[in-house]
């Protein structure tokens, strides 16, 4: 009975200790409001997976730019503003193959980052007391900023667009009381994309837009990875320009070359509404460094010539590495319609979530990002995925992916 007893002791001691433990979890889970806060205590750590900026070193050819950055610079200071900025505009959207946006090249708006044409677009939206309906999953920070500014949010699920033949009506049933459409097109974090089946899709987007009267925004931020994967962008201006629907389009160079977080983002948007989303911009901002615009200009033409092969080479090694390390057991890899720069991975094991997984790994020294902050409406079911950034050097990516499988191999003993 003493033994008993003793056995007793010892499971309420191993079970408070449990309890502990997934307390110490929640608590430091509820200090971090967003996914920016997990980012900046990535940073912090040996294996950062979680902020999708590029960290991986310069290639050769990219290592020229960095040797020839005086001389960007003076270039920058003998050129104008203007003549910059048109530089950058013409060789951006040209690679990109949107050349209808270039007969409107002057009404392309500039700014630092895509989270500043974010704040823009949640400015007009609430100057117009206008309703969104917004992607799910997405990156949180395009919520928030709607929801610092007030605007009514709902959540649009990514699945409604992923039939052509049901967009409309999907539409129709869940979209008809809004006043605008978002969405982002490659979706962070799945990779989902509205062109997979050509324009199809999207044409129906627009007919919906278009008979109802709505608003369609486009985050193209993660485009560049078409491009990166093997495949090229459909003009997408002149869609929205031949169906004269009202919409915003950003774009953004900062998730595609390791330059240490300088970037630009644009804006062009429908005839309709530039006039007043011009004075939101200039409300905002001047301009963006000439020396920047010069800098950027060098990388998309370094990528041009190498077709993009630099970028391409380091995040297809670490996804290989990712799914040779994690898919199987505890993580299901999902594969995406676009491979960008960030992998989607599900739990399988109702008893984790991604909470518990991601104190686990970091515990080890590997933070990657829970996927309840993606799934903005529905944290609950974004307990089932965490997201993996890929644009790291391939030895330190390596060395992540030994860590945390040591992790899920402990888990399944």
């Amino acid at each position: 009975m003493d033994i008993v007893l003793k056995k007793n002791k010892n499971h309420k001691k191993h079970k408070a200790k449990n309890n502990t433990k997934i307390n110490e979890i929640e608590h430091y889970q509820s200090t971090l409001i967003d996914i920016t806060q997990h980012e900046i205590e990535a940073l912090k750590t040996e294996f950062n997976l979680a902020d999708a900026h590029t960290h991986q070193s310069q290639s050769i050819s990219q290592k020229k730019i960095i040797e020839d950055l005086p001389e960007l610079w003076y270039s920058a200071e003998k050129r104008t503003q203007h003549q910059c900025e048109q530089e950058f505009i013409e060789k951006f959207y040209s690679s990109h193959g949107q050349h209808t946006a270039l007969k409107r090249k002057n009404e392309i708006y500039l700014v630092y980052s895509a989270s500043i044409s974010m704040h823009i677009t949640a400015t007009y939206l609430m100057q117009n007391d206008m309703s969104v309906g917004l992607i799910e999953p997405c990156f949180d920070n395009l919520h928030d900023l709607m929801k610092h500014m007030r605007v009514p949010l709902s959540p649009l699920d990514e699945s409604l667009f992923s039939d052509c033949n049901r967009i409309y009506d999907n539409l129709v049933q869940h979209a008809l009381g809004l006043d605008a459409i978002f969405i982002v097109d490659p979706n962070n974090p799945t990779g989902f994309s509205i062109f997979s089946d050509g324009t199809e899709s999207f044409s129906e987007l627009i007919r919906f837009c278009k008979d109802f009267n709505k608003l369609l925004i486009m985050d193209f931020c993660f485009s560049a990875f078409i491009k990166v994967s093997g495949g090229s962008r459909i003009d997408v201006y002149k869609l929205l320009e031949g169906s004269e629907v009202n919409f915003i389009a950003m774009e953004d160079t900062g998730k595609t070359w390791p330059i240490q977080d300088a970037k630009c983002s644009s804006l062009q948007v429908s005839r309709s509404i530039n006039s007043e989303i011009y004075n939101i911009v200039t409300s905002v901002l001047l301009n963006v460094s000439p020396f920047i615009l010069r800098m950027i200009t060098r990388y998309i033409e370094d990528s041009e010539k190498d077709n993009f092969t630099s970028v391409r080479s380091v995040l297809t090694t670490n996804r290989n590495l990712a799914i040779k390390y994690l898919d199987g057991g505890l993580l299901k890899y999902c594969p995406p319609q676009i491979e960008t720069s960030v992998v989607w991975f599900e739990i399988t094991d109702p008893d984790i979530n991604a909470d518990q997984l991601q104190e686990k790994l970091r515990i080890r020294n590997v933070y990657v990002l829970p996927g309840k902050y993606f799934y903005w409406a529905n944290p609950k079911r974004g307990q089932r995925y965490i997201r993996i950034a890929l644009a790291r050097d391939s030895d330190i990516f390596l060395g992540a992916m030994k860590a945390a499988s040591s992790v899920i191999n402990e888990h399944k003993k």
